[in-house]
């Protein structure tokens, strides 16, 4: 029986390597014709509500270590991180609602944006837990952030992959200076729209006030707001010094800087790739952290050049007034005392 004459017929290899060099293809690009296709990159999206600042927002200065230590550590071909800032994604509690479905693959945030999801993590935002970002890291290296890490990863399915520090401790920016506590008197303060920070700043005598990041300006130029709590370096990224102009050194928070991932996102990367992937993640928090330290007094320079006045206040008073907060936590949280102990027992 005659062969129907369209049937494909089998090519030999020889003649293949031929036609496409020929074509311009070249020899060297043959062994990937002939043989298994290259795999696509893993396609990763990173948010953050900072600013697009690469030397004042945190969530650019991670992603610029990031992208060089996937490069130096030949993953740049395999995984292809894509930044967007300035809540591009959505405000950060409906942010880390994605990551936790796997909508969004990777966000640079605080640890208090994630207790809105386990209330646990909350407890890194008890007024006057740390004493410095140093002594952060050592309890951190000791083991006293795992019960946090595993309560996030079993309660909303998002992996805490390195931790970095936000650029300097958290201090209170307004309309006017304080120094004691009764000079928050009536003060409406922007924190966090979480529920720890906003019981320390209300105990420290604020009229604490819950906003998304991507609102402050706004509500500052309005005068909805009187001021807000913040580190120095995002004050000079998101340019509030335009409307508040007194800086007060309270410094009542060294908040800890995550950077989250779905899990479940994580777990799709094959697993050789996806272990170099977290060890060039943990390099370039590092590195986040040594550059935090750095522009913290840099950014402080820069916000007395453009007219704020920063003062030193009474911070043993605002402690007394917000020791109650962890006793009160422990006893709703008992898993958090062993948490809090192992930090104030850490010293560097």
């Amino acid at each position: 029986m005659r062969k129907p004459h369209n049937m494909a017929r089998p090519i030999s290899r020889r003649p293949f390597i031929q036609a496409a060099a020929s074509a311009g293809l070249g020899l060297a690009m043959a062994p990937a014709i002939i043989g298994r296709a290259q795999a696509a990159p893993v396609k990763l999206r990173l948010s953050s509500s900072q600013a697009n600042d690469p030397k004042f927002a945190n969530g650019r200065v991670y992603y610029d270590n990031l992208i060089k230590h996937l490069k130096a550590d030949g993953l740049s071909e395999q995984i292809d991180v894509a930044f967007f800032p300035d809540n591009q994604l959505g405000q950060e509690i409906d942010v880390i609602n994605s990551v936790k479905l796997g909508v969004i693959d990777l966000m640079v945030s605080g640890s208090s944006i994630s207790a809105n999801l386990v209330p646990l993590v909350g407890t890194f935002d008890l007024g006057y837990l740390f004493d410095s970002f140093p002594q952060q890291t050592k309890a951190f290296n000791a083991g006293a952030a795992k019960p946090i890490e595993e309560a996030l990863l079993k309660g909303a399915n998002i992996r805490i992959i390195s931790w970095a520090y936000n650029f300097g401790s958290r201090s209170v920016f307004a309309k006017k200076p304080v120094h004691e506590p009764a000079d928050l008197a009536g003060l409406k303060i922007r924190t966090l729209p979480n529920p720890v920070i906003t019981e320390c700043l209300r105990l420290m005598g604020a009229a604490a006030t819950p906003l998304a990041m991507g609102e402050i300006y706004t509500a500052l130029q309005a005068g909805v707001l009187d001021g807000l709590e913040h580190d120095p370096p995002t004050l000079v990224a998101s340019k509030f010094y335009e409307t508040v102009k007194f800086y007060s050194l309270t410094k009542h928070n060294f908040s800890p800087l995550a950077i989250y991932m779905s899990n479940q996102n994580l777990q799709r990367i094959e697993t050789k790739l996806r272990d170099r992937f977290l060890d060039s993640a943990q390099a370039a928090a590092i590195e986040t952290r040594a550059h935090g330290l750095a522009v913290e007094q840099e950014a402080i320079a820069v916000l007395k050049e453009k007219g704020v006045t920063v003062n030193e206040c009474n911070r043993e008073a605002f402690q007394k007034r917000v020791a109650v907060q962890s006793e009160n936590f422990i006893k709703a949280r008992p898993e958090s005392k062993p948490i809090i102990e192992a930090i104030r027992s850490t010293t560097v």
